[in-house]
C-alpha cells in the first residue's frame, strides 16, 4: 500500500512482520509492569465533543484493560494517558477508577491496579494556598481507596502555578503520605509530558529536584512503593534508582529507553509504568517473561523493535502521545473507531500515523494485519489518499 512520508511523497509499502500471538506469561514476572491505558469514546453518544462531560464507551474501554490484564500486565488508571486535564475530567476519572477497580476484582488473575489522585476537579483559581491543594488531593486520594485502588501522587499543576519552593513540596508531600492508608507511588512527570508542570519539586536545577525527592523517600520509605520518573533521560534515572533505599522501586516511565532501564545494568534495574505498555502489549508481556527465565537474547529481541515505535508515538510534542496509543488499539481491532475523549485523535498528522503504522508491523504488534491494513486505508483515505 502507498503511505504518506513526512517529504511530502507517497512511499510503498509491504507489510513484513509475523504478529506475535497476545498470551499470559507462563512464569513469575521479574519486574513490576503498570501498562497506563487510554479512554475510547462513544461516537454515537458524543454532544459537543471539546465542552463537558466526555462519553465513554466503557464496555470497549474496560475490555481493553482485561486485554491487558490477560496478558500479565498491572494497569495504571486515571493516569495521562487516559486524557487526565486533556479531555477527561475528574467526574469522569472517578467513575473510570470505579469500574475498573469492579472488573479488576473480577478478573481472574487478580491484577494490580494503580490509581491516580490529584487535584484537577478543582479550578486554578482555587489552589493558591498548600492548604487548599492538599484538600483536592485528599479528596481524590480518599476515592481512590474507597474503590480498592493503590495510590498514584500525580504531579499536580497547581504547585508550580503558585511558585512552590523545596520545603513546600517536603511539607505537602509528608502530609499527604502520612495519610494515605497503603504505600504510595510518587510521579514525577516531565515537562515534555506537560510545560506546566515545569520545575517541579520546587526548583528548575535538576540536582536540587532529585535531593528533594531522595530526602523525601528517606523520610518516608516505609510508605513509599516506589517513584515514577518520566523525564526521557537514561542516565538521570539509572544514576537516581541506585541512591533509592532497598525496597522502594524506581517504575520507569521513560518511553523512549524503557527496554535498557527495565533490562538494568546487572546491580539495578527499573520496574515499569508506562504508556507505550498499552500499545506494545504482547511484546512487553513476552519480554518480561523472557526476561524472567533470563534469556536477555529474547528479551531484546521482542523489545528493540518496539523502542523506534515509542519514540515516534512520543515524539515531541510528547503529550500528544495518547493519539497513537488509541490509533493502535483501533488498528488491532480493540475498538471500533478512532474517536477520542475532546476529538483528541487529531493531535497527530497522517505522516504520523503512517509512520506508527510502519514500525507497528516492524515490531510484531499488528495482530490482524488485513485488519489493520483495511483500517489504515480507510484514515488515509479521509485524508484524502488513494492507497
Amino acid at each position: 500500500m502507498l503511505l504518506p512520508t513526512t517529504n511530502g511523497t507517497l512511499e510503498d509499502y509491504t507489510l513484513t512482520g509475523t504478529p506475535l500471538v497476545p498470551r499470559a506469561p507462563q512464569v513469575p514476572l521479574t519486574r513490576t509492569a503498570f501498562a497506563a491505558a487510554h479512554v475510547i469514546s462513544d461516537p454515537l453518544a458524543e454532544r459537543d465533543p471539546w465542552v463537558g462531560r466526555p462519553a465513554v464507551d466503557w464496555d470497549a474501554t474496560l475490555k481493553f484493560r482485561e486485554d491487558l490484564w490477560d496478558q500479565g500486565l498491572g494497569l495504571a488508571e486515571a493516569m495521562d494517558t487516559s486524557q487526565r486535564g486533556m479531555g477527561v475530567d475528574w467526574p469522569t476519572a472517578r467513575e473510570l477508577i470505579e469500574r475498573t477497580m469492579a472488573a479488576a476484582r473480577a478478573h481472574p488473575t487478580q491484577p494490580r491496579v494503580a490509581c491516580g489522585a490529584g487535584t484537577d476537579h478543582a479550578a486554578p483559581e482555587e489552589l493558591t494556598s498548600l492548604a487548599a491543594i492538599r484538600d483536592a488531593y485528599m479528596h481524590q486520594m480518599e476515592a481512590v481507596e474507597a474503590a480498592g485502588g493503590q495510590i498514584i501522587l500525580m504531579a499536580t499543576r497547581a504547585l508550580p502555578a503558585i511558585g512552590a519552593g523545596p520545603e513546600d513540596y517536603a511539607r505537602l508531600y509528608d502530609d499527604l503520605i502520612s495519610q494515605a492508608q497503603a504505600p504510595v507511588i510518587l510521579h514525577w512527570l516531565g515537562e515534555m509530558f506537560d510545560p506546566a508542570l515545569a520545575g517541579y519539586w520546587g526548583s528548575t536545577d535538576i540536582e536540587t529536584a532529585n535531593k528533594v525527592v531522595h530526602d523525601l523517600i528517606a523520610r518516608n520509605a516505609a510508605k513509599v512503593d516506589g517513584l515514577k520518573i518520566s523525564l526521557l533521560d537514561q542516565s538521570h534515572e539509572e544514576t537516581f534508582r541506585a541512591a533509592l533505599p532497598e525496597g522502594v522501586r524506581l517504575y520507569t516511565g521513560d518511553d523512549f529507553n524503557f527496554a535498557a532501564l527495565i533490562e538494568g545494568d546487572g546491580t539495578h534495574y527499573s520496574h515499569a509504568l508506562l504508556g507505550i505498555f498499552a500499545a506494545i502489549a504482547p511484546a512487553a508481556s513476552q519480554a518480561l517473561e523472557a526476561l524472567a527465565r533470563d534469556d536477555h537474547e529474547t528479551y531484546n529481541r521482542l523489545l528493540a523493535p518496539t523502542v523506534p515505535l515509542g519514540r515516534e508515538i512520543f515524539k515531541a510534542p510528547t503529550q500528544f502521545y495518547k493519539a497513537g496509543i488509541a490509533y493502535l488499539a483501533w488498528l488491532n481491532g480493540q475498538q471500533s473507531h478512532f474517536v477520542m475523549p475532546g476529538g483528541f485523535q487529531s493531535s497527530r498528522e497522517i505522516t504520523h500515523f503512517a509512520q506508527v503504522f510502519r514500525l507497528a508491523d516492524q515490531a510484531r504488534l499488528l495482530t490482524d494485519p488485513d485488519l489493520a491494513q483495511a483500517r489504515m486505508r480507510n484514515l488515509l483515505a479521509l485524508h484524502g489518499i488513494d492507497s
